[in-house]
């Protein structure tokens, strides 16, 4: 590995002229590498908001030598003392959530409100993975031999490797991090190159909170050059990604050419129902936070709502009223945040117009926009659309939702379930009958009644069907340690 040491600097006060952060790889407790990638601002065209090194596969291998060596030290620490470092470093983060916040917004250009609970909820999830250091992880059986005891117990998998988005830069790190350190693994982790910053984040209150050297390491730089090398690393014993399909697909196939564990989230088309039972408005404010809270920018997002004939148009005029209201602009002033790059926003404008031009009716929003302005991109509503048309069918990311007209409760069902992916659903309705008979036979992993697709408590699994997930791991909650354990049966004689 040819990369340097150097000091790494922390942010000044959240605002424009913050001091500037570089983002370094983190191996073996030394921050190293040349920072020769720029980041720059989504919503302040020209505004520098960060810089990081392009990793290489020798600087993989020099994390994972790291990781390696100081894995079998991390898991003989006991439970109790690895959640310790976890509770301290999640107090460290909530300490410094206001710096990190407005990082995240200059980064990835979400609203500072939305920063602030990002950090937050990483701070809670490092918080609650620390508590389980004092949980029990096995179990004790009867035995049908006389004088025999049966224990079970729960072991690290060893180094494993975490390849995160940038949608939720500090938050994905955190939850799969946490289960994986108070395991007894040791990490490395390939953050999302548009937002090194938060990831840094991430590693700094874990170092400052005793987390030894060797067993949390970051490797920035592409996924075709990073994350490949990591996904092909035989000492890595388990892969959790999060991103698109088509990337955690080779990936699985990397992975299982060598038996390695492998666990995927990747995209959603979620889809809520409405029904004629229910309140127009809260049914109208509970998609628009689904589809246009984050910028739309959440593979949990709403992005197809059916909607029954006799709510159809006092739907669609709240629906409407309520787009307006999200305001797109500067994360740290504004309703609705930017658009985290102009590849991204040239895929809305691009999905949005090709619709209208397939005869479509855009009842909020636009697709046009200043090509070098900032990344800004009103919330849209698409109506009057095929139920195969490409809007409604294909991932777009970004705040855009299509409604479409659905007779009656089983066909609507019908049309959440008639899509590739699986990730959440919803429906809005009044009805116990309804409601409860949705969440038995909607084909997702996450079900919402009268709630917003997008967003999941700390605690509760987390996962897809189809081609959102790989549907064997869930992450979030106690279920996230199984992935990075494998069990074993102790029988003891007397």
């Amino acid at each position: 590995m040819t990369s340097t040491a150097t000091d790494f600097t922390t942010p000044t006060e959240t605002s424009a002229d913050r001091e500037l952060i570089t983002a370094r790889h983190l191996i073996n407790g030394q921050w190293l590498g040349s920072a020769d990638t720029e980041r720059f601002n989504p919503a302040r065209p020209g505004e520098l908001a960060a810089l990081s090194p392009s990793g290489t596969a020798a600087d993989v291998d020099a994390a994972v030598s790291a990781a390696a060596a100081a894995q079998p030290a991390w898991a003989a620490l006991p439970a109790p003392s690895r959640g310790a470092i976890l509770l301290a470093a999640g107090n460290l983060l909530l300490d410094r959530q206001a710096a990190i916040a407005g990082d995240l917004v200059g980064e990835e250009g979400k609203t500072l409100a939305e920063a602030k609970g990002e950090v937050k909820r990483a701070a809670d999830v490092l918080r609650f993975f620390g508590s389980l250091g004092w949980a029990a992880t096995g179990e004790v059986l009867p035995s049908g031999l006389p004088d025999t005891t049966i224990t079970t117990r729960r072991e690290p998998l060893g180094v494993v490797g975490l390849i995160t988005p940038w949608n939720f830069p500090i938050a994905i790190p955190a939850w799969k991090s946490a289960p994986a350190l108070i395991s007894g693994n040791a990490v490395v982790i390939k953050p999302a190159e548009l937002t090194p910053l938060s990831a840094t984040h991430l590693a700094r209150a874990l170092q400052d909170a005793g987390l030894p050297a060797g067993v949390f390491n970051v490797v920035h730089g592409k996924g075709r050059v990073v994350g490949d090398a990591l996904a092909r690393d035989p000492r890595i014993a388990g892969l959790s990604f999060t991103g698109s399909t088509a990337v955690g697909l080779g990936l699985q196939e990397i992975l299982n050419a060598r038996r390695a564990r492998v666990q995927l989230e990747m995209g959603g088309k979620n889809g809520v129902l409405v029904l004629d039972d229910a309140d127009a408005r809260k049914a109208a404010k509970v998609v628009a936070a689904g589809a246009f809270g984050l910028t739309g920018q959440a593979c949990t997002a709403t992005s197809r709502v059916y909607v029954t004939p006799g709510i159809r148009s006092e739907f669609l005029a709240a629906l409407t009223e309520e787009a307006a209201a999200y305001t797109p602009g500067d994360g740290l002033d504004a309703a609705m945040g930017a658009v985290v790059s102009r590849q991204q926003f040239e895929q809305n404008q691009a999905a949005v117009r090709s619709a209208v031009e397939r005869g479509a009716t855009l009842l909020a929003g636009s697709y046009d926009g200043d090509p070098a302005g900032p990344l800004v991109f009103p919330a849209a509503v698409l109506t009057e659309l095929p139920f195969d048309d490409a809007a409604v069918s294909e991932e777009i990311f970004g705040p855009v939702v299509a409604v479409l007209e659905v007779p009656d409760y089983e066909a609507g069902l019908a049309a959440i379930n008639d899509s590739r992916y699986g990730l959440t659903a919803g429906i809005c309705t009044d009805s116990l009958a309804f409601s409860t008979d949705f969440a038995a036979r909607a084909q997702a992993g996450v079900i919402k009644v009268n709630r917003p697709t997008a967003g999941l408590d700390l605690n509760v699994p987390f996962g897809g069907v189809k081609d959102s997930s790989t549907n064997t791991f869930r992450e979030q909650g106690k279920s996230a340690l199984d992935f990075f354990t494998w069990g074993k049966t102790v029988y003891t004689g007397v």
